[in-house]
Order: C-alpha cells, then structure tokens, then sequence
C-alpha cells in the first residue's frame, strides 16, 4: 500500500544516510589492508616488518569499522523504537477505499505464432516447352547427306524425347499443386483448431481473473456501503485495513485486534506489544585489540526500562492516532484500547496478554491533543489512563477503573 510504501521508504532513506559513513570507512580500511599485504609479500625483509606493522594496523582499523557499523545499526534501531509516535505524524492515516479497487491485468495472449495465417503455395511454374533445333550441314566430301540424315534423325528423337518429358511434366504440375493446395489447407485447418482452442482457454483465465476482480471490487462497494450504515463488521474491516498499514519497526512488531460496539459507538482495542525481553539491551559495541574480540555493553536496567516504557507510552497514543484520524466519518466516538504483552505471567508461569496501559479516550477529547508536542506519558495521564510504573516487571494493571472522560 502508498502508505506502507512511504513509511518504507522513509525508513531505508534514514538507514542509508546513517550507515553510509561507517560502511564507506570499513571499506578504505579494507583496501588499505589489501594494499599493506601486497606491499609486504613483495617487499624484502627489511621492508617486511614494516609492512607488517602497516597490515596489523590496518586489520585494527577495518574491525573498528565493523564495530562502527554495528553501533550505527543499533542507533537506527533504538531512533526508529523512540520515534514510534512521531513516524505517523506527518501520515495521513486515512484510506480511500476506493482506490483499493483494482483492474484486471491480463498477460499478451502467448500463442500469437498461431494467428498469422501460413502462406499459401504459389501455382508450380510450366516451363517453356523444347525446341526442335535443326542440325548444322556436316562438312566434307563424301557422304554428307547421308550424315546429315543421320544427324537429323538424333536431333529428332532427342527432340521427341524432351518433348515427352515436358509434357509429362506439364500434365504432372495440376496434380502436384493440388496436392500441395490440399496440404496447405489441412495446416491451416489445423491451426485454426489450436488458435481456437488457446483462445478459449486464454478467455477462460481471463475470465477467472475478471471475476476475482469483480469480487474484490464488490467486496469494498460492500465495505464502503456498510460503514455508510456504521455496520459492525464494516467498522471493524476498515480499521483492520488502517492499522495493517502501519508500519512498525521489525524490532518492535505490534498487533492490533479490534471490536466495535454500535451501541455505544465505541472500539475496543487490544494492541499486543513484544516483551521486554525481546528488546536488545545492548549499548554499544566496542573492539578489543588484546584479544581480537568485538564485546558488547550492556544498557543499565534503567535506561532499558525507560526505552521499553516509552515505547508503549508512544504506540497507545499511536494506535488512537490512527484509528481517530482514519474515521473521517466519525462512526467511532471513542476507543479504549489495552496495550501489553503476550508473555508468561510471573504469578501464573503462564503465557497470556498482560495489560500495561489501558486508556479510554473519547474523540473530541483526543483530537484536540496536538500530538507532535506532548510527553505521552503525561497525555496518557492526562486521558486518565492507567499507566504500569514498571512494565518491564511485566505487572498487569487494573483495568477496570479506566473510563472514558
């Protein structure tokens, strides 16, 4: 979708530009350790050391770039986890149905070698029939008519012979182009029975593409003509549409599940977040000459918290975000949204959702919020919503005191 689309490429534009600096240094590092062990293999060994000296420093420096690479690849991560609420801001969530109509695409019908008719064969040719050529007078004294006699009686019978081959012939060429007529019209017969038969069975594709079409256009008519009744499943369908486009970190999935009350005209909504211990807690990635390694700092518990806290505080505003500024019809007058984990219990050991925040915002209470200036813990509190102090220690708080205001 457009949307998905331009978060996508917003995200790989801030990744390129954080990740340019660092990939470009670790490649000169790269050739210049190449051009240091060329240098040594053909140097003496006086020259040798030193450009083993080179080499080894070299090798420091293109694992510093794999270090700076790794440190760069982190900072994005944490930016685009931090930034969870301010990545939809400047989006307007709303989705025009009706462009999510489509048009059937067929493919070139593929047998068009069976649509040019063969040629037809051209009438055999009749050549010109033999000619009886007069021998020339023998030369001499004696017996010269009687050669000539002789020389005529050979032309005659040559001529006789070529003479009856051409008529055989000539009598021949009907029979052979009536042949080869029949022949042509057997091939085209032929072709004209396959032509047919890939005709048909390309209409029939085309066909089943039309009707899939034809589906899913009437399938969004249906949708479209149900939201203009507020009709539950409607209501529901096209807020599935709008929090499926929207695009999330991959180290921060969340899932959304929705349910439309037309009585109260309210959406409840539970919004699954990952665990905290799904998060990295890395700080940073540092080298280590000594000992060749590449070791990791660790986050202190606090700022880890905080992170994973903030997180959740941005996705609840978010999600009512979304959803509020997509209904431009305002069938939903208010969401009360549960936000939290599916993780094991601490009390149980058993796998379940665990609410860490549950809020209830009515629409003109939230749309007033100007969302690109607030800290989203005191706009949650400010919503009345009940907020884990903790939620790393994955503690469920107590929904059942959250109302809307």
């Amino acid at each position: 979708m457009q949307h998905q689309q331009r978060l996508a490429q917003a995200r790989a534009n801030a990744a390129a530009r954080a990740q340019t600096q660092a990939r470009a240094q670790a490649q000169r590092a790269r050739a210049q350790q190449e051009r240091a062990n060329a240098a040594m293999a053909r140097a003496d060994e006086a020259e040798r050391k030193r450009y083993e000296r080179e080499a080894k420093a070299a090798y420091v420096e293109v694992r510093q770039a794999e270090v700076d690479e790794l440190n760069e690849d982190l900072a994005l991560e944490y930016a685009e986890i931090d930034g969870l609420l301010a990545l939809t801001l400047d989006l307007d969530d709303y989705v025009d149905l009706e462009g999510l109509k489509v048009q059937a695409v067929h493919p070139p019908f593929p047998r068009w070698d069976l649509e040019t008719p063969r040629p037809a064969p051209l009438p055999t040719p009749v050549p010109d029939p033999p000619v009886y050529v007069e021998p020339p007078a023998p030369s001499g004294l004696f017996g010269k008519r009687k050669k000539f006699e002789e020389a005529q009686q050979r032309a005659r019978a040559e001529y006789e012979h070529a003479w009856g081959q051409w008529a055989a012939y000539r009598d021949w060429i009907p029979t052979q182009d009536a042949q080869q007529a029949q022949e042509h019209a057997d091939l085209e017969a032929g072709r004209l029975k396959l032509l047919a038969a890939e005709r048909d069975r390309y209409d029939a594709a085309c066909a089943v593409r039309e009707a899939e079409v034809a589906e899913q256009n009437s399938s969004i008519d249906n949708l479209i003509a149900g939201l203009g009744y507020g009709a539950v499943d409607a209501v529901q369908e096209y807020v599935g549409i709008v929090l499926a486009n929207s695009l999330y970190p991959d180290a921060f999935p969340v899932e959304h599940e929705a349910e439309f009350d037309p009585e109260t005209a309210e959406l409840k909504l539970r919004v699954t977040v990952p665990a905290p211990d799904e998060l990295r807690t890395i700080k940073g990635f540092r080298y280590v000459k000594a000992s060749d390694e590449v070791v990791e700092t660790q986050l202190s518990k606090t700022a880890a918290n905080e992170r994973y806290a903030s997180a959740l505080h941005q996705v609840a505003l978010r999600s009512l975000h979304e959803i509020f500024e997509a209904d431009r019809r305002g069938l939903i007058t208010a969401i009360s949204a549960e936000i939290g984990p599916e993780a094991n219990d601490p009390a149980t050991g058993r796998q379940k959702f665990i609410p860490l925040i549950a809020v209830a915002a009515p629409r003109d209470t939230f749309m007033e919020i100007d969302l690109s200036g607030v800290v989203p813990l005191a706009t949650l509190q400010h919503l009345g919503a009940a907020v884990a102090k903790n939620p790393s220690a994955l503690t469920a708080i107590d929904t059942a005191g959250v109302r809307r205001s």
